[in-house]
C-alpha cells in the first residue's frame, strides 16, 4: 500500500500495530479472567469442605474430607523437543495454563480418639473395619458409629432403629451384657453363673475404603470403587478390635482446619486480585483512542 504522504503511513502503521497488541493484550486478559475464577471456584468448594469437617467435630466416627485439586488443560504455543532449527530443537516449550479445577474429596479414616461411656450397648472398633446395619429395605449400609441401644423387641439397633447385623436379640431379664474384644456377646441372667452366648458382631473392611459413598446418618454405601465387603473377626488379621463401653469421636483437628481455612481465604483473595488487575488492563486497553 502506498500513502502520498510518508509520515502519514508511518502514523497508520503504528496505529494498526497498536491495535493488534492490544487485541493479543485483552485475549491474554480474559484468559486471565476466566483462570482465576477457576481459583476462586476451587478455594470455594475447599472452604465448603472446611466448614463440613468443622460442623461434624462432635459427630460420633465421623472422618474428615480433604479437597483435592489438579490443573486444567494447557495451551501449547512452542511444544518441547520442536525444532528451533534444521539441527536442534527447543529444549523447553511455551504453554500456558486455564486453571485448577476440585478433582476429588478424599475420606481420611484415621482413627478418632476413644470416649469412654461405659454404656454396654456402645462400642468402638479400634483399628480398621467398620459395623454394619441393615436399613428397612433390608440394604447394608456400613458405619463407624458404634452407638447402638435395644429396641422394643430386643433387637440390637443404631439410633434411627436400623438393627445391627446380621441381627441380634438380646433377651428379657438379662443381668448384664458382656462383648468381648473379638465381637462375642455373652449375657448373664439374675442366679445364673454361665454365661449365653447371642452371638459374634462381625467387621467389616474393604480394599478401598476411601471409594465409599457417604449417604449421611453416619453411613457409608459400598460402590464399584471401594469393592465389596469383606467379613471379619475382630482382632484378627488386618481387622480392628471391639471396644465396649466406648465411642469413637470425630478424626477432625481443629487447628489443623482453622490453618486450612486461613490458607483457602488467603489464596480466594490473591485469586480475587488476579481478577482486579486483570480487569485494570482490561479498562486500560479500552481507553486507548
Amino acid at each position: 500500500m502506498k500513502y502520498p504522504n510518508s509520515k502519514r503511513g508511518s502514523a497508520i502503521l503504528v496505529i494498526l500495530f497498536i491495535c493488534n497488541l492490544c487485541a493479543v493484550d485483552a485475549f491474554g486478559m480474559i484468559k486471565a479472567l476466566n483462570t482465576a475464577a477457576t481459583g476462586m471456584s476451587a478455594q470455594e468448594a475447599e472452604v465448603n469442605n472446611i466448614s463440613n469437617n468443622i460442623a461434624n467435630i462432635n459427630t460420633i466416627g465421623f472422618k474428615k474430607s480433604r479437597t483435592e485439586t489438579e490443573d486444567l488443560l494447557y495451551n501449547t504455543i512452542q511444544s518441547p523437543g520442536a525444532r528451533s532449527t534444521a539441527s536442534t530443537r527447543y529444549s523447553v516449550g511455551v504453554q500456558v495454563g486455564s486453571g485448577t479445577k476440585i478433582s476429588a474429596t478424599r475420606k481420611e479414616f484415621t482413627q478418632g480418639s476413644s470416649k469412654i461411656t461405659n454404656n454396654p450397648f456402645d462400642l468402638m472398633i479400634n483399628g480398621d473395619g467398620f459395623f454394619a446395619v441393615i436399613l428397612p429395605n433390608n440394604e447394608v449400609r456400613y458405619t463407624r458409629d458404634g452407638a447402638f441401644n435395644v429396641d422394643e423387641n430386643g433387637n440390637m439397633v443404631n439410633k434411627r432403629g436400623y438393627k445391627l447385623f446380621p441381627g441380634l436379640v438380646i433377651p428379657p431379664n438379662v443381668k448384664s451384657i458382656h462383648i468381648s474384644t473379638d465381637g462375642k456377646v455373652d449375657c448373664y441372667f439374675t442366679n445364673t453363673p454361665e454365661a449365653t452366648n447371642l452371638g459374634t458382631i462381625p467387621v467389616f473392611i474393604f480394599i478401598n475404603p476411601v471409594g465409599l459413598q457417604s449417604m449421611g446418618e453416619n453411613m457409608y454405601q459400598i460402590t464399584q470403587s471401594s469393592g465389596t465387603p469383606l467379613q471379619g473377626i475382630a482382632g484378627t488379621e488386618n481387622v480392628g478390635i471391639i471396644q465396649q463401653g466406648a465411642l469413637e469421636a470425630s478424626n477432625v483437628n481443629i487447628m489443623n482446619e482453622m490453618t486450612n481455612l486461613i490458607r483457602a481465604q488467603r489464596a480466594y483473595e490473591m485469586n480475587s486480585k488476579v481478577m482486579g488487575v486483570a480487569d485494570q488492563m482490561l479498562q486500560t486497553v479500552n481507553n486507548i483512542r
